[in-house]
């Protein structure tokens, strides 16, 4: 697979179910009904068609300048490109790469009301090279083969616990010159990366958005095996 000198950059409702708060508090995780009702795909054979982003808590559609920058880092043709939206959602960063030629592509979505959501919308695209699976991102990326994507996509909800585990397991299913898309509410570095087996490639800032490509840092680290 062969990568342009320069990247460039992509969801996502697999919070776990949120904990009650004390009367008088005020949740953290409620629908913002400022939020966009759909995006639009950016490029590729399904440039502009629309995809619904439902109301549910910890559900954040990457914003269409992120998806934008993210994708031309990584180039408009990802013909072969195997591919793993972890934390679908609406669905906007498996349904990008597909429309830009990707080989196959993964959504995994636990929501069941959002997986019916991804499922008629790759029916109405015909999206054949792209799979929906109804399944929780760190159980299915914990049995998954090791080194078969060459994309994979982490952009759990932001008050979720879910960004370094998921990155320890993600690792494993990179080939070697892959990358890792991660989204998150801070910025991270080769520093906080390092017991993840991973460094920084590049950062953007769009908001509260920090978005990231990564790549494996190589052999002679020492990882930091997630507690149990």
């Amino acid at each position: 697979m062969k990568h342009k000198d320069a990247p460039q950059f992509g969801s996502r409702a697999f919070a776990e179910p949120p904990q009650r708060k004390a009367a008088g508090k005020k949740s953290a995780v409620k629908p913002d009904a400022a939020l966009p009702r759909e995006v639009r795909i950016i490029g590729g054979a399904w440039k502009r068609s629309k995809l619904p982003v439902a109301l549910m808590p910890g559900l954040r559609p990457t914003p269409d300048r992120v998806r934008e920058t993210v994708f031309n880092w990584l180039g408009a043709d990802m013909s072969g490109w195997r591919c793993l939206d972890a934390f679908a959602g609406s669905g906007a960063l498996g349904f990008e790469a597909a429309s830009r030629g990707a080989s196959s592509v993964i959504l995994l979505e636990r929501e069941h009301r959002q997986v019916r959501s991804l499922v008629e919308s790759k029916l109405r695209l015909k999206a054949d090279a792209l799979r929906v699976e109804a399944a929780d991102a760190l159980s299915w990326m914990g049995r998954g083969p090791a080194k078969s994507f060459e994309l994979i996509f982490i952009d759990p909800p932001f008050d979720s616990s879910l960004l370094e585990p998921a990155l320890h397991a993600a690792r494993r299913l990179l080939v070697p010159d892959g990358f890792i898309y991660l989204e998150a509410a801070s910025a991270q570095t080769d520093e906080t990366l390092a017991p993840f087996g991973l460094k920084l490639h590049r950062h953007v800032r769009a908001g509260h958005v920090h978005a990231h490509l990564l790549m494996l840092r190589g052999e002679g680290y020492t990882e930091i095996q997630p507690e149990s």
